[in-house]
């Protein structure tokens, strides 16, 4: 199993007595922000090291329990090698470390005892050197053996420093910090103001993390600009539901009108809003409305080539464009059920309707729906042949 223990002793700059792990970071504490990065990890058990308890902190506590994982409050070494559990990879991350997800998957999929350093001591991810080449970034996967060792020192040695010594001298593999963490603004900060510019760092790495290339290219960009103005003002998760269904809404009805074209158009950008939502809503640590957004995704692409389709066959007085746009249906569908996942050429519900787009613009809709017909008849082969290989 997976635990995690994360530091939160140091206060805050210029905050008076509050602490940086209670500062806001992307819609939430840096606490929060910490533990959601570790349940996503597959922790299941968390431990919060502190030096005092504040009301920020309890709150930050509780509302991290809701997430359905265990959370102990501990104030010593002894304290966290009575909770955890001796079998466990705990996770550690730094006081005050903001990081991303996939320096802390690396770190969680690493042999116990393993600790992530960069060579860089300059850098705001130098937490302490460890050799005369290396400086810990921060994130370190021990045993709880490790924890016993500390249990039995002084209480008066610094928790987290006397643990990255314990671990040195117990062998410790060193892992490098990702070069895409350190892009993102991997590092301790401490300062609100700073805290703020680096939450907008992360919230863009966030959004790059996305592999289809109609994210990429298309919905990244917007997400870049659009996440951090809706983490600043706080938009909750159901008003961009709620904007994306009136858009569909709108779009489809556009659709049914013959107006095919403002339809199309319409659905994309319920989509485009709906791609940052999920994004929002993930980070937030509510998964399941950022599932219930990734299949509105795929419903409104599926929708607008359907509609797409019957409004062409209506006009041209045949059933070759809605025909294909079936067709188009029945190979998105399998090929999505195969749950594989390729390159970035492989079509997904949103490229295809991306692709239909121009050809709607150039008043061409059934060429169009020939082409993405075969363009997912090809990602559907490879993904066959995937899986063949695979068996």
């Amino acid at each position: 199993m997976i635990a995690g223990l994360i530091f939160a002793t140091e206060p805050a700059e210029d905050r008076g007595e509050a602490l940086a792990a209670t500062l806001p970071f992307g819609g939430m504490t840096l606490l929060e922000y910490q533990a959601r990065l570790l349940i996503a990890a597959g922790a299941s058990h968390m431990m919060v090291a502190v030096a005092r308890v504040t009301p920020a902190l309890l709150g930050a506590v509780n509302r991290i329990t809701r997430r359905g994982v265990a959370v102990d409050i501990v104030r010593s070494a002894e304290e966290a090698a009575a909770r955890a559990h001796p079998l466990a990879s705990i996770i550690v991350i730094a006081d005050s470390l903001v990081t991303t997800e996939p320096a802390v998957r690396a770190i969680a999929g690493a042999q116990p005892d393993t600790l992530m350093v960069t060579t860089d001591s300059a850098t705001p991810a130098a937490v302490e050197r460890v050799d005369a080449e290396h400086v810990w970034a921060g994130l370190a996967s021990l045993t709880s053996a490790r924890l016993a060792e500390i249990a039995a020192m002084p209480r008066d040695y610094d928790f987290q420093s006397a643990l990255l010594r314990v671990s040195v001298q117990g062998g410790a593999a060193q892992l490098m910090l990702p070069g895409s963490a350190k892009r993102a603004g991997h590092g301790v900060v401490r300062h609100p103001a700073q805290l703020a510019s680096r939450s907008n760092a992360v919230l863009a790495a966030l959004a790059n993390s996305r592999v289809d290339w109609p994210d990429r290219f298309v919905f990244t960009p917007i997400s870049r600009l659009a996440l951090p103005q809706m983490v600043t003002r706080g938009v909750p998760g159901w008003a961009v539901i709620a904007a994306a269904a009136l858009i569909v809404t709108g779009g489809i009805a556009a659709i049914l009108y013959g107006y095919v074209t403002a339809g199309l158009v319409a659905i994309v950008v319920a989509i485009a809003l709906l791609s940052t939502g999920s994004l929002l809503s993930w980070l937030r640590g509510d998964d399941s409305r950022a599932r219930l957004q990734e299949i509105a995704i795929a419903a409104a692409a599926g929708t607008g080539a359907l509609l797409t389709g019957l409004a062409t066959s209506w006009a041209e007085g045949n059933a070759t464009a809605l025909t294909l746009a079936l067709g188009l249906f029945v190979a998105v569908a399998i090929a999505e059920r195969t749950m594989v996942r390729g390159p970035l050429w492989w079509g997904s519900p949103s490229a295809y309707l991306l692709l239909l787009v121009p050809f709607v613009l150039a008043g061409f809709a059934t060429i169009g729906l020939v082409v993405a017909v075969l363009y997912a008849f090809a990602t559907l082969a490879a993904a066959v042949e995937v899986l063949r290989q695979k068996a």
